[in-house]
């Protein structure tokens, strides 16, 4: 038995760089809805009063971005595995 240990190496480093990236991206989602709750209380949701209202649709759709993307690899990672 013959271990190719570059392929190995590869394979790790990939799957290392692959894992903090998706971590990250989710944790800058969770990051994203905590900042669009505190807009939300912090100025409301009404563009009227000038506070917070837009700042609360960005983080939120930034969160939603960022979940997609993460839903997005796991689901090209499975078609990896299954083809």
């Amino acid at each position: 038995m013959k271990i190719d240990w570059a392929a190995l190496g590869s394979v790790f480093g990939v799957s290392l760089v692959a894992t903090v990236a998706l971590v990250g991206l989710f944790t800058l989602g969770v990051v994203a809805l905590g900042k669009q709750e505190q807009a939300t209380a912090d100025g409301g949701t009404s563009h009227a009063e000038g506070r917070g209202g837009g700042s609360a649709a960005l983080a939120r759709t930034g969160a939603y971005a960022c979940f997609a993307l993460c839903a997005a690899a796991v689901a090209y990672g499975i078609y990896l595995i299954v083809a």
